[in-house]
């Protein structure tokens, strides 16, 4: 399996995590998300995390499996790192969603896994296009390099600027027709280009 290598867009990078990071995504993820864990908990928690992110990026690769696990978006002229936006594993109820069903009709009572895209901006840099432009570049990439064909992205009905997202991506917006599971009340699907095509 091709490891995804930093990826350049007009405004950004969007490169593996490293240890040096741990700062940055922990005021990002933990802080300013208002983490109930105390301090140095949470700190620790969250280099623990880092750490497996990072080892997971050569073992995944060596294993020839999808390269799951998020990566820093960062600014292209200063650096900065803003957000972070990944491809992870959604392993969830979705043939229980018409559309992403198999032949045959919905199923209830069983998950399935796909190759799903993840996107978080830190609050200041929101509203701004980063999350659109970082998931455009690893769907860009998942299609070309990796064949995949298709990729879907989960959220809930109150996040609108998720729901933005998956728009500008170009994604099917599908709604969970049942109240569970409780997080799977959005998803967003989009086909590979050249699958469509190949499909006329």
């Amino acid at each position: 399996m091709i490891p995804v290598p930093a990826l350049l867009t007009e405004r950004l990078v969007i490169r593996p995590l490293s240890m040096g990071d741990l700062e940055d995504v922990y005021r990002l993820l933990d802080e300013q998300e208002g983490s109930a864990r105390t301090e140095p908990e949470g700190r620790q928690a969250r280099a623990d995390w880092l750490q497996w992110t990072v080892l997971g990026y050569e073992q995944l690769a060596r294993l020839h499996q999808p390269p799951f696990g998020e990566r820093a978006i960062t600014l292209h002229d200063s650096g900065e790192l803003v957000g972070l936006a990944g491809h992870t594993p959604v392993f969830d109820a979705l043939p229980q969603i018409s559309a992403l069903a198999p032949p045959g009709g919905t199923l209830q009572g069983v998950n399935a896994c796909e190759l799903g895209l993840y996107y978080h901006v830190a609050p200041a840099w929101r509203r701004q296009g980063i999350a659109r432009e970082a998931a455009q570049a690893l769907s860009d990439f998942a299609f070309a390099q990796l064949h995949v064909w298709r990729i879907v992205a989960t959220t809930t009905y109150d996040n609108e600027g998720s729901q933005a997202v998956m728009r500008r991506l170009g994604m099917a917006i599908l709604t969970n027709p049942r109240p569970d599971p409780f997080h799977l009340q959005i998803a967003g699907v989009r086909y590979n280009p050249a699958v469509l095509q190949a499909k006329r």
